[in-house]
């Protein structure tokens, strides 16, 4: 019986020709109240890059780990140019170095092993932003070995043709989608990774409210478009897509 059923599933893993995979930026309570449950509805599983999380819903982010979603850091004040993202003049990324970036980014990892217990974590640059101070702190980044990759905010039809496979892991490409965005939309980007044997990332903030908002009927409807589909677009976490362990 139990090799009967094996022989069942394999044609959903033979078949699939493309991956998906669906990243949420700044621990918003939108995800919580709406993108979440849908995932979950769906059976499927996502990467949530957490900053500025909330005391109040620090219960909630621990059910969305144990749930098998993916946590990862977002820093803890999420520092862009000024010009683009008004904030304290304190946690602007001209306020910082690499040096100082790095310690934030990895004070952030501490609250996020105390939030799901693992040991490693991905990371998303705040605004797809790579320079604080006027330099470039990816590659200090690396050097310093405490996240595994690094996903910005623009990715190409090139970089999805290419995959995972052939990423550098501190330059993980991502499309992003916000208001307006139509379930066409997000079904022809994720149709791109079918077609071409490589992988669409998505990067969403908002669900149904907060900034940056996709209306969370539209992404009820794609989800479920993905999971009829899961024979031929797999849907994966940043890290599973990866392969890092």
């Amino acid at each position: 019986m139990a090799v009967a059923a094996a022989l069942v599933m394999l044609p959903d893993i033979a078949q699939a020709r493309g991956t998906a995979v669906l990243t949420y930026d700044d621990a918003l309570p939108s995800q919580l109240d709406h993108a979440i449950p849908a995932l979950d509805a769906a059976g499927l599983k996502a990467t949530f890059f957490l900053s500025a999380v909330r005391e109040a819903d620090v219960p909630r982010w621990q059910a969305v780990a144990r749930r098998g979603h993916e946590l990862a850091n977002h820093t803890i004040f999420h520092p862009c140019a000024a010009a683009k993202f008004p904030a304290d003049p304190r946690f602007t990324s001209e306020a910082y170095t690499p040096a100082s970036m790095i310690r934030e980014i990895a004070q952030q990892n501490t609250l996020l092993r105390a939030l799901d217990g693992q040991a490693r974590h991905g990371f998303a640059t705040p605004c797809g932003e790579h320079l604080v101070g006027g330099e470039d702190y990816l590659e200090p980044l690396r050097a310093a070995h405490i996240v595994d990759y690094a996903r910005g905010v623009s990715m190409d039809d090139a970089q999805v043709r290419a995959g995972p496979a052939r990423v550098d892991a501190m330059h993980v490409p991502a499309r992003g989608f916000a208001e307006g965005t139509t379930l066409d939309q997000l079904v022809a980007f994720a149709r791109s990774a079918e077609t071409s044997g490589g992988w669409a990332v998505f990067l969403f903030h908002g669900i149904g409210g907060d900034q940056l908002s996709v209306d969370a009927s539209t992404h009820r409807a794609f989800l479920a478009w993905l999971r009829q589909h899961r024979r031929t677009i797999r849907v994966a976490t940043l890290r599973d897509a990866l392969a890092v362990r």
